[in-house]
């Protein structure tokens, strides 16, 4: 029996966003960052700067008799946009348009029936809040902390 949908469904998250057509020329990080990231746009799974927790779940009985569980998870995801300049504008709309691409790749579509399911990993899943840094030091950056909330049974 398994105890947690969790890490099928972050393997699943980065499986479709690894995917997704829009973030093709993103790079799709499994967890924090790692030192010498020379892309420009990344999105983070599993980590966001200043939190410690890649995944924050809760579970109770699903009903009387203790058979199955419900489980309700938020994973931590940071989506980043940088660049030499001091354009922020566009850092600003580059980082809203990386989470644009994952909220739409989380979405039914005829090709990805299965996205808001995780692929069959949780009952649902869907974007549910964000947080904007921007930051002027060697250039311009702006960042989006946002969590992918699922809801499952196990």
């Amino acid at each position: 029996m398994m105890t947690s949908r969790v890490p099928a469904a972050v393997d699943a998250l980065l499986a479709i966003l690894r995917a997704a057509p829009g973030l093709a020329n993103v790079t799709i990080v499994d967890g924090p960052p790692v030192v010498n990231l020379t892309g420009l746009q990344h999105v983070f799974v599993g980590w966001q700067p200043g939190d410690s927790a890649a995944v924050s779940l809760t579970q109770d009985f699903n009903s009387a008799g203790a058979r199955t569980r419900d489980e309700a998870f938020t994973i931590a995801c940071y989506a980043e946009s940088r660049a030499g300049d001091t354009d922020m504008q566009a850092r600003r709309s580059e980082v809203f348009t990386l989470v644009a691409e994952v909220e739409t790749a989380l979405r039914a579509t005829n090709s990805a029936p299965t996205a808001p399911t995780l692929n069959g990993t949780v009952l649902w899943s869907h974007l549910t809040a964000g947080d904007l840094t921007q930051v002027q030091a060697e250039g311009s950056l702006a960042g989006l902390a946002f969590t992918v909330t699922c809801q499952a049974r196990i």
